[in-house]
C-alpha cells in the first residue's frame, strides 16, 4: 500500500509537471515609453476578452506618520472622474460597455484594472490614461471619498470579527518601517489632510515612471502599441520615485501582547515572525512550510488539532510576503475551553519537528503537487496573468519573466532547505505572540 501510495504521488507529480511546463509558459512583449511607463503585452486570442491593468508602485509604505491611508484613499479617489469623464461616470461607462473593473491596495502597490470584451480594448486604455493624465482631485471628490473610506473601515475592520488582528500584528512586528501601519491607515489622518496634500501625493507617485501598464488577452500587438502611444505617450514623465529603504533591527526576544475585540466571542492566539522580502528564495520556502502545516484537511496542524485532538476550530499558517520584509503567521481558534497556550504549544511542537526532521519523500512530492496546482490556477485568467507580469517587473528586479521562473523556484526547494529555513526564522525568540481576546464587558 505504501509503495502504491508513493507511486501515485509521483505519477500525479509527473502529470502536473507536464501540464505546467507546456500550458503555462507565458509569452509577452515589453517595452518602455519615452515618459518611463513600462508596458507589458500578452496576446491570447483563444477568447474575445481582454484585461487592462495599471500597477502603481505606491502603497501604504510610501506614506508618512500623520498622513497614513493615502494610497488606499487614492484607490477610491481616482474613480471620481477626470477632465473628460464626469464625476461618478467612470464605473457606469465600464458596465455600459460590457466590462467590469476594480482596484486594490497593499503596503507596496496599488492595482487598477478593467476586464472587457476585446472590442473595447481602446476604451480600457482611454479610461486608464484619463486616470493617470488628469484626474479631477477637488474638495467635492475628497469629501465624498472620505465618507466612503470611513464606511469601508467600519464594515471591513471596525465591525468585522478579528478585523483589527493584522493591525495589531504589524504595529508590533515593525518599529521604524512604514509596515508599522496597515493600508487603510488612520481615519484621523485622512480627516485632517488638506486638499493640497492629496494633490501633492498624486503628483509624486502616480506618474508613468512609477507604473506598469499590463494587458493580457485578445489583442494585436502592433495595433495595441499604437493605441498605447496615442493615449499614454502624451503624459509627462514626472519626477523619479525613490522607494523607502528602512532596516529593522532583528527581533531577539519574544514579544507578547494582548488585544481585545468587541466583535468576537471566541479568542485566538497568533504568532508572527519577521521574514525576508518576497523576492528572496527563503520566502518561497516559507510558503511551502505553510502548506505543510495548514494547507488543507490533510495538513499537519489541521489533522492534529482540528480532526484528531479536536482542540481547535480553526488553524492557519501563511507567509505574508511583502517587498521589503514578510510576516510568517500562525493562528489558532480554540474549540470549547481549550487553553490558548495549549494550542501554541502544539503549534510549536510541529514547527520544532520541521526544524529537526526532514519531511518524507511522499510528503515532499505531495507538497510540490499542491504548489504547482496553485501556480497553474493563478495563471488561468487574463487578469491573473496581467497582475503576475506586473508583479514580476515591479518586485523582482524588473524581471517580468518571473512569471515563468516561479514554478522552477518552487521545484528547486529541497527537503533540507525546508528544515533549514524553519530553523532560521521560526524560533520563539524571534516572534510576536498575540492573545486576541473578546473585549470584556
Amino acid at each position: 500500500m505504501r509503495l502504491r501510495s508513493k507511486s501515485s504521488f509521483l505519477i500525479a507529480g509527473t502529470l502536473l509537471l507536464s501540464v505546467a511546463s507546456s500550458a503555462q509558459k507565458v509569452k509577452f512583449t515589453e517595452y518602455d515609453l519615452d515618459n518611463g511607463l513600462h508596458v507589458i503585452l500578452r496576446q491570447d486570442n483563444t477568447a474575445p476578452v481582454v484585461a487592462v491593468s495599471v500597477m502603481y508602485h505606491v502603497g501604504s509604505k510610501n506614506e508618512t506618520p500623520g498622513l497614513t491611508g493615502f494610497a488606499h484613499f487614492f484607490e477610491h479617489l481616482l474613480f471620481e472622474g477626470s477632465e473628460n469623464i464626469k464625476r461618478g461616470e467612470f464605473m457606469k461607462i465600464v458596465s455600459a460597455n460590457g466590462g467590469s473593473n476594480n482596484a486594490n491596495t497593499t503596503q507596496d502597490r496599488t492595482f487598477y484594472y478593467e476586464e472587457f470584451p476585446s472590442n473595447q480594448l481602446k476604451l480600457g486604455l482611454w479610461l486608464e490614461s484619463e486616470r493617470m493624465m488628469h484626474p479631477v482631485i477637488n474638495e467635492i471628490g475628497v469629501n465624498t471619498q472620505r465618507e466612503v473610506v470611513k464606511e469601508e473601515k467600519r464594515m471591513r475592520v471596525d465591525n468585522q470579527p478579528y478585523g483589527h488582528l493584522m493591525e495589531e500584528v504589524f504595529k508590533n512586528l515593525f518599529v521604524k518601517h512604514p509596515y508599522h501601519w496597515v493600508p487603510i491607515g488612520s481615519m484621523e489622518d485622512i480627516n485632517r489632510a488638506k486638499l493640497s496634500q492629496f494633490q501633492a501625493f498624486f503628483k509624486k507617485f502616480y506618474v508613468p515612471g512609477n507604473a506598469v501598464l499590463s494587458i493580457s488577452g485578445d489583442l494585436d500587438i502592433a495595433s495595441t502599441k499604437k493605441l498605447i502611444q496615442d493615449y499614454f505617450g502624451p503624459i509627462q514623465g514626472g519626477p523619479k520615485v525613490e522607494q523607502p529603504s528602512i532596516t529593522e533591527a532583528p527581533i531577539t526576544q519574544q514579544i507578547t501582547d494582548t488585544a481585545y475585540d468587541p466583535n468576537i466571542q471566541l479568542p485566538a492566539i497568533l504568532t508572527a515572525y519577521r521574514t525576508p522580502a518576497e523576492n528572496s528564495k527563503d520566502a518561497v520556502t516559507l510558503g511551502l512550510i505553510s502548506s505543510i502545516l495548514s494547507g488543507g484537511a490533510s495538513s499537519r496542524l489541521y489533522k492534529e488539532l482540528v480532526d484528531d485532538k479536536k482542540t481547535a476550530l480553526q488553524v492557519a499558517c501563511f507567509n505574508y510576503a511583502l517587498e521589503d520584509y514578510g510576516a510568517y503567521l500562525t493562528l489558532a481558534i480554540p474549540n470549547g475551553a481549550t487553553p490558548l497556550d495549549s494550542l501554541l504549544q502544539d503549534i510549536d511542537v510541529n514547527i520544532k519537528d520541521l526544524q529537526t526532521n526532514l519531511i518524507s519523500e511522499a510528503d515532499y512530492q505531495k507538497l510540490l503537487n499542491q504548489a504547482e496546482m496553485e501556480f497553474v490556477n493563478g495563471n488561468k485568467t487574463n487578469l491573473g496573468i496581467a497582475e503576475n507580469l506586473a508583479n514580476g517587473y515591479t518586485f523582482f528586479n524588473k524581471n517580468t519573466n518571473h512569471v515563468n521562473e516561479e514554478l522552477q523556484e518552487i521545484r528547486a526547494v529541497t527537503r533540507e532547505q525546508i528544515r533549514d529555513v524553519a530553523r532560521k526564522y521560526l524560533n520563539p525568540n524571534q516572534r510576536l505572540v498575540l492573545y486576541y481576546l473578546p473585549k470584556a464587558k
